[in-house]
């Protein structure tokens, strides 16, 4: 062979091995980043003309699905009541794709491209058929969800409903909601214009899911996580007397401490640990956080949650649905630590958050792993996945749950009656934190469960800017009542 030739043979072996590297960067090494620009049509189209599959709820009820068109994009993503459910499965639309709930959790699911349905993939290839995405069947129960969105409508605040044995979120509101199907749909122009309203609505903030990615003070619900920490520290007892009284002036300070109720100040300057929870003492909790210290009580706060994001719903391959990590102060000051400890100053906590630590006590101190999916299946009905109860951790131990549940089942009964059910055990704890300039409003809150002595739900709810003059027991008080009476009927 010549030079020539040879230089020429390779040339050619060097153009074939540049034109084999940038097929191999191009089809394999960048297909990802290329299939999810926003600039690449032919990606967009693909994904909004396969069949996505639908969202039910836990008796088959469909949240959402995908109805065939006459225009380009082949098929239609409609959701069932859209504001109603709009917390669980977000949306997806031409302009933004998958955006928040389980549409984005499940996402290459629903679409048909996980991995896990690749046999799928292939039967629809060799049958010549159209691949259709699976169904995602939550663990969400309609006539729960509906009596707790229409409680709640009206307001801004949130309501979470666990099956406190399994994890399983039975319900999960948050108003002001939003229309799914107003972004889903295929006219551009007005999804974006939808979309930029929402935005716009910075106020009640639509879009946001304050079940799980809102923090708010928790007032005197925070307590029962003090006295959790009190109990784990074998010093104290439900019948222990602890200081309390009229008025604390918080240490350092000429910051003077009250309650709302003097049954809540005790006798003599002191009260029963179980008393200071059925009457939310300010005044003892106040004391009891800077008795106990403040690495006792972040140590229970951290147990039941706090300081870390919480998966809610997860799939390979999909970006998680979590809940906003809760927060307890960092080795706070003793005046900052007393206002912490009833669930002031810088204690701030999620809607799930708290009915987890309802769900902690009524598990016996077994917090459950928080899940929003019950199963996947494909085309054919075969289950790709189901989701299996799971152990969080253990954040205190039986006897302190049973005190728990003792102290929080006579708060129900010796102060706030309107909670009670007839022929039912009720416990539950409210809350009422000052907020806003000059604590000129409140959030009102009330956490629980029921039955007490056999536990079939855990309930957190609140409601922000109630009022000034609004209490946990006024404001939550009767949504969280009805949530209960509703889900002990199933």
């Amino acid at each position: 062979m010549n030079k020539c030739l040879r230089q020429l043979f390779t040339a050619v072996v060097v153009l074939f091995v540049v034109l084999g590297l940038s097929t191999t960067i191009i089809t394999a090494v960048r297909a990802n980043a290329l299939n999810a620009d926003p600039r690449n049509t032919r990606a967009l189209y693909h994904e909004v003309g396969a069949q996505r599959g639908a969202i039910l709820a836990s008796d088959g009820t469909v949240l959402a699905t995908s109805q065939p068109t006459n225009d380009a994009f082949k098929y239609l993503r409609t959701y069932a009541q859209g504001p109603l459910y709009a917390p669980i499965t977000g949306y997806f639309s031409v302009n933004q794709r998958a955006q928040y709930g389980v549409e984005l959790s499940r996402n290459t699911l629903l679409s048909g491209n996980s991995d896990a349905m690749l046999w799928q993939r292939v039967k629809a290839v060799l049958s010549g058929s159209a691949t259709k995405g699976a169904t995602v069947e939550t663990s969400i129960d309609p006539q729960l969800q509906q009596t707790a969105y229409q409680q709640l409508e009206g307001r801004n605040g949130a309501v979470v409903a666990l099956d406190p044995k399994t994890g399983r979120i039975l319900a999960m509101v948050s108003t002001p909601s939003y229309d799914p199907n107003q972004l889903a749909t295929h006219d551009t122009k007005a999804a974006s214009s939808a979309y930029q309203n929402l935005l716009a609505d910075t106020a009640g903030n639509p879009l946001l899911n304050k079940a799980t990615s809102e923090l708010y003070p928790p007032g005197s619900t925070f307590k029962t996580v003090v006295a959790a920490a009190a109990l784990e520290s074998g010093q104290y007892q439900p019948d222990t007397q602890i200081p309390a009284g009229a008025s604390y002036t918080l240490p350092g300070t000429e910051t003077a401490l009250t309650n709302t109720s003097g049954a809540a100040a005790g006798a003599n300057g002191t009260i029963s640990l179980s008393d200071a929870i059925a009457y939310s003492s300010n005044t003892a909790f106040a004391q009891l956080g800077v008795a106990l210290g403040a690495d006792a009580v972040a140590k229970q706060a951290t147990k039941l949650g706090f300081g870390s994001t919480i998966v809610v719903d997860n799939a390979a391959g999909n970006q998680q649905m979590t809940a906003v990590a809760s927060k307890f102060p960092d080795a706070p000051a003793d005046d900052r630590l007393a206002l912490a400890s009833i669930g002031q100053g810088d204690t701030v906590i999620t809607p799930l958050q708290n009915a987890l630590i309802a769900a902690a006590i009524a598990n016996g101190g077994k917090l459950m792993q928080p899940t929003l999916v019950d199963r996947v299946r494909a085309t054919d009905l075969s289950v790709i996945s189901e989701t299996r109860p799971h152990m969080m951790s253990e954040a205190f131990g039986q006897s302190t749950a049973t005190a728990l549940t003792g102290m929080m089942e006579s708060g129900v009964a010796k102060e706030n009656t309107s909670l009670a059910l007839p022929g039912v055990q009720v416990a539950a704890k409210t809350g009422t934190a000052q907020i806003g300039e000059g604590n000129s409003n409140v959030d009102a809150w009330v956490m629980g469960f029921a039955p007490a002595d056999d536990p079939k739900v855990a309930v957190a709810v609140v409601v922000h800017n109630a009022g000034s003059d609004a209490f946990g027991i006024t404001a939550a008080g009767p949504v969280f009542r009805a949530v209960v009476k509703e889900a002990l009927q199933q």
